[in-house]
């Protein structure tokens, strides 16, 4: 089964249970198959939201056996400074501090806006706009 097949698989149970399916991946660590499975939701994800999804998830995988030979199954979080990967995922971190890397340069403020076009960012008290054609990189960031 491949990645997107496994994902279109395991939607279903995440969503139900009020969680977005972010990921799957299979990593091989040391000598250890793991099958990552990255959940989330607005309010961010506690260990609590990974036990619950991994109740839920390990008896389908025994049903669709997934992967061939022994592996673990890991729940996670995508992380505090998670890569945004598509419109859709910058639209809703409108408000939210981010890191944007743009013609080489490195940016971190407050996104206001985003268009097809361009970011504006709020950088320290004064609004920045950036092309989004010259945009390689934009994450979640954590302001200290």
């Amino acid at each position: 089964m491949d990645r997107n097949e496994l994902k279109t698989a395991l939607a279903p149970a995440v969503e139900q249970l009020g969680y977005e399916l972010y990921d799957v991946e299979l990593a091989k660590e040391r000598k250890t198959l793991i099958l990552r499975v990255t959940i989330d939701k607005r309010e961010g994800i506690d260990i609590d939201d990974c036990v619950a999804v991994s109740d839920v998830l390990n008896p389908l995988l025994d049903r669709l056996n997934p992967v061939e030979g022994d592996y673990s199954l890991e729940v996670t979080s995508p992380g505090a400074e998670r890569k945004l990967r598509n419109a859709e995922e910058i639209q809703a971190s409108i408000g939210r501090f981010v890191h944007v890397v743009h013609d080489g340069i490195k940016t971190e403020g407050f996104l206001e806006a985003a268009t097809p076009e361009s970011l504006t960012l709020k950088v320290g008290s004064k609004p920045t706009v950036i092309a989004m054609s010259t945009v390689t990189l934009i994450r979640h960031a954590i302001k200290f």
